[in-house]
């Protein structure tokens, strides 16, 4: 099994006859075979990616006419805000944003939209989401994965690909990676992701990748504390950062003591958590937790 996508997902790309989007769809529709259509307002009746994928010029049409569960976004920022709340409207069960910049006034209208709706969004300023060899929705590279079950969660898209190496390098595959973006207001957070790997039969362990900022984090690891029976590894990025500058991600600046690396580490290792001072110690670090929870 897997948390989110899978084999059975229809996929559709908002912005898929754009230059990135194109790609991106042709990469995803190639990993996984189910991309089963595009919107771009205006140029909908036309095929693309070889005539395999029909253009819808709106969510709604696409929802209605090929099933479509989940949307893909490759829309300039100050587009991006609407077409979140189209795919919304259109009732699209999973909102996976890719694209950065997105003001976050406009993102703080998308929050309140969002929450009297069953729409779940991942991202913005997101790599997607990849369940190895069932589907891919967004950026990450399918041939770096291996189908198992350690789930990985990551604020970071380059960490989530660090992440997954290591774990390969010591055999262990991943039930679903989910990237879930570095701004200040993203559609899903940490324990969210947590509570639906704790209830995957095919997740043995979790991963999870944070950075300094905010206390999304914190909130996780009470989460761990009080409700996960899967161990849990995690590392925080920005450990040398200074205090005020930002790191990176636009939500990655510490404005307080408790949003420091070193803080953020201190809480996870009194809930439990199997923290790691390096990217380079994840995969034994989930080998080993494996082992100790098996006995």
């Amino acid at each position: 099994m897997s948390i989110l996508v899978n084999r059975e997902s229809r996929i559709i790309v908002q912005g898929i006859t754009g230059s990135e989007g194109s790609f991106h769809a042709g990469q995803c529709l190639e990993y996984g075979q189910n991309v089963v259509g595009g919107v771009t307002p205006g140029k909908g009746g036309q095929r693309t990616l070889e005539d395999r994928v029909p253009v819808f010029n709106t969510c709604a049409e696409a929802r209605r006419e090929v099933g479509a569960n989940v949307s893909l976004i490759f829309v300039p920022p100050a587009f991006a805000a609407d077409a979140i709340m189209e795919a919304a409207d259109a009732g699209i069960e999973l909102i996976v944003c890719i694209t950065e910049g997105i003001p976050v006034a406009d993102m703080v209208k998308v929050a309140a939209y969002l929450q009297p709706r069953s729409s779940r969004l991942i991202g913005p300023n997101c790599p997607g989401l990849l369940t190895p060899d069932e589907a891919k929705v967004g950026i990450m590279p399918g041939f770096i994965a291996k189908k198992g079950h350690v789930g990985v969660i990551s604020k970071s898209g380059t960490l989530t690909y660090e992440a997954v190496h290591q774990l390969v390098g010591v055999g262990l595959g991943q039930s679903t990676c989910v990237g879930i973006g570095g701004d200040p207001i993203i559609g899903t957070r940490m324990s969210e992701l947590l509570a639906l790997f704790e209830a995957d039969p095919d997740t043995s362990a979790v991963v999870m990748i944070g950075e300094i900022g905010g206390s999304m984090e914190i909130e996780a690891a009470h989460y761990v504390k009080a409700h996960m029976t899967k161990p849990v590894i995690g590392f925080i990025a920005g450990q040398t950062a200074p205090p005020g500058r930002r790191m990176g991600h636009a939500g990655a600046i510490v404005s307080g003591a408790d949003e420091s690396a070193s803080a953020k580490m201190a809480v996870m290792r009194q809930c439990g958590i199997h923290v790691v001072d390096s990217p380079a110690g994840i995969g034994m670090a989930v080998k080993e937790a494996l082992v100790v929870n098996s006995r």
